[in-house]
């Protein structure tokens, strides 16, 4: 047991997540599940899983941030294009060919998120079938526990960005424009059916021709893994396909599907499986020790079947074959793809003996049929002996369910036999070799089996690793996301900041005074133009420097006293005139005006300078000029 499953205060607020909302996150990956906690316990900088629990008790609010952090809803239109070019090419046309003209198609779309897999799903069938005989023909379920991402789907409102892995022909063809938006057309969004669905909780949607579960397998450990792998076997047809996400595999669940592409990971059922994988769908609602227990016990007995020493397969009543052991496999060449296909399609069926008619004669006569010294020419020209025995297998009420053939190689004991008659000593010497032998292939498929099941842990680990980089991959990009969010409304606001400091430096400009604006430590803000203009000095040359140390032709020891009055609110608004000096050296009259700059409170002063005698030439001019439109 690792130590993320040892930790007594995330295990209670697993406890309290399920008692309290209902939601059961026993099978997911507790390094998945602590790594995703954790980020939320760092916004409010918690730093036991404790104190986060205590938090969720006070404010209830924050359960709707942690579902939507540990469920990451990452997905996308046409996610992998190569793979959903091969399902494309090959799989949904392969569906549409199977069925009858009339008969319905069902898909389900599970973990499907914001509905983006639903609706590629969508756009592909009306392709291949048209919108008429698509809105007849087609239902298309999309589930999630996720009910904020459920919500959006159902609007089936996308942005831009969203949008952009579409290829622009489906995109005009399937989606309409709603300002900034895309929206998908309404008339085809009523074969697709949202609703909530808990893999483990809820009983599967039945009768599928494909079900799409991508990424989503990889957040539960192995043994949840397995009993949702049993509840889609369930679900799905004889000739139904699996379709899942790149860093799914299922190599220890090869009984249950086999693989079409597997790199596509695209599978399809396996029509027969073992008695174990059905009872682990009829008692996954059960008690779940009893249901581990029940499961085990039933392993026991397929692996025992398997490591027979003798050449064993199981046929049933319809002519199947069900059931091959390792000895067999080996011996004959039979390949786990061999399972469910027609007995009479096989070579072992007429070679080394003709076994159908054995098995009719079996069934009829009702016993076992034993026939020996069955010989077998080899690759090698050397000829192999096997006993064969057919034992017809019956149920309680007496009705046949098939027969096991066992294949007993007895090619030593016939050698051993011959040896016999020549001579004794060869005999005993031949037991000695055959005894030794045996030995050594004792030991040696000891040595094998160790091997295959440190492969097997092996194989476990590394598939377990790749699905914990590709969660992790998907935090990054979600993370990403919100990133680009972000620092797009940081880029909005910037420009609005330079528009708003645009605007302000224009009006500066366009104002016929000088205009200081000061800190409350007497520094200069703002020097506009016309300052410049009038004492010599350019922006960048005083800005951040105190107004008391500027070397120009204003007295502005002065103006120590006024401004501090402005400053502590002692007088709002404050004029004066002072004799000074401007750039140029001519004496003028300077009229200041002294205002508070203040928001919530005083952050400075503004200062207003006008040269007396600019300003009455300015006034001047325009009552000239109003006098001459007046006699106009």
């Amino acid at each position: 047991m690792t130590t993320t499953e040892k930790d007594p205060e995330f295990e209670n607020l697993l406890v309290y997540l399920r008692q309290s909302r209902g939601f059961d996150f026993a099978g997911y990956k507790r390094s998945t599940l602590m790594r995703r906690v954790r980020r939320r316990m760092q916004s409010f900088n918690l730093e036991s899983f404790g104190d986060y629990l205590d938090y969720l008790q006070v404010y209830p609010e924050e359960f709707n941030y942690l579902f939507n952090t540990i469920l990451i809803n990452v997905t996308s239109f046409f996610r992998d294009i190569p793979a959903w070019e091969y399902l494309t090419n090959q799989v949904l046309p392969n569906i549409i060919i199977n069925k009858k003209n009339n008969d319905q198609i069902r898909i389900w779309s599970a973990g499907c998120a914001s509905g983006e897999e639903a609706y590629t799903l969508a756009m592909l069938m009306v392709e291949l079938l048209g919108p008429d005989e698509f809105r007849q023909r087609v239902k298309i379920y999309a589930t999630d526990v996720d009910e904020e991402a459920l919500n959006q789907a159902r609007q089936a409102v996308y942005s831009i960005r969203d949008v952009y892995t579409i290829p622009v022909e489906l995109r005009h063809k399937y989606f309409e424009v709603c300002g900034s938006n895309y929206v998908f057309r309404q008339d085809l969004r009523r074969s697709v059916i949202f609703g909530r669905h808990d893999l483990l909780q809820d009983a599967p949607i039945s009768r599928l021709d494909l079900l799409v579960c991508r990424n989503t397998l990889m957040y539960f450990n192995s043994e949840t893994q397995g009993r949702i792998l049993a509840r889609f076997h369930f679900a799905l047809n004889d000739m139904g396909y699996l379709f899942l996400g790149k860093a799914e595999m299922l190599l220890m669940h090869s009984n249950l599907f086999t693989p079409v592409d597997l790199k596509n990971r695209i599978f399809t059922k396996l029509s027969r499986v073992s008695t174990r994988d059905r009872l682990l769908v009829m008692t996954n609602s059960g008690d779940e020790e009893s249901s581990l227990r029940l499961s085990r016990y039933i392993r026991l007995r397929e692996l025992a079947f398997d490591s027979a020493s003798i050449a064993q397969i199981i046929v049933d009543i319809n002519g199947i074959l069900v059931l091959v052991n390792e000895q067999a496999r080996t011996l004959f060449g039979i390949s786990p793809r061999d399972l469910t296909r027609p007995f009479q399609d096989l070579e072992i069926s007429y070679r080394p003996i003709e076994l159908r008619s054995v098995i009719e004669r079996a069934y009829s006569e009702r016993r076992t049929i034993t026939l020996t010294n069955v010989e077998r020419y080899l690759s090698n020209a050397e000829m192999q002996y096997l006993d064969v025995r057919i034992i017809p297998l019956q149920d309680t009420d007496n009705s046949f369910l098939g027969v096991s053939i066992a294949f007993h190689d007895v090619t030593r004991y016939i050698q051993l036999q011959d040896a016999l008659q020549r001579s004794r000593q060869e005999l005993e010497t031949t037991n000695e070799e055959l005894q030794s032998t045996n030995e050594e292939l004792e030991t040696t498929n000891e040595e094998l089996q160790s091997t295959n099941e440190e492969l097997e842990t092996t194989n476990e680990e590394l598939q377990s690793t790749n699905e914990e980089l590709e969660t992790m991959n998907e935090e990054l990009q979600s993370t990403n996301e919100e990133l680009e969010t972000i620092n797009h409304e940081l880029s909005q606001r910037t420009t609005e900041l330079n528009r708003t400091n645009i605007f302000l430096v224009s009006i500066l400009r366009s104002l016929q005074a000088g205009v200081a604006v000061i800190d409350k430590s007497f520094n200069i803000l703002i020097w506009n133009y016309i300052a410049e203009d009038t004492w010599g000095l350019r922006s960048d040359e005083v800005v951040g420097k105190s107004l008391f140390s500027l070397d120009i032709g204003l007295p502005v020891e002065q103006l120590r006293s006024p401004i501090r009055d402005s400053l502590s609110r002692k007088n709002q608004f404050q004029e004066m005139i002072l004799d000074a000096t401007n750039r140029r050296g001519r004496k003028i009259k300077c009229y200041l005006a002294i205002t508070p700059l203040s928001g919530t409170e005083i952050e400075g002063a503004v200062l207003m300078m006008a040269d007396t005698d600019r300003v009455n030439s300015m006034i001047s001019s325009r009552e000239i000029e109003e006098r001459r439109q007046q006699q106009q």
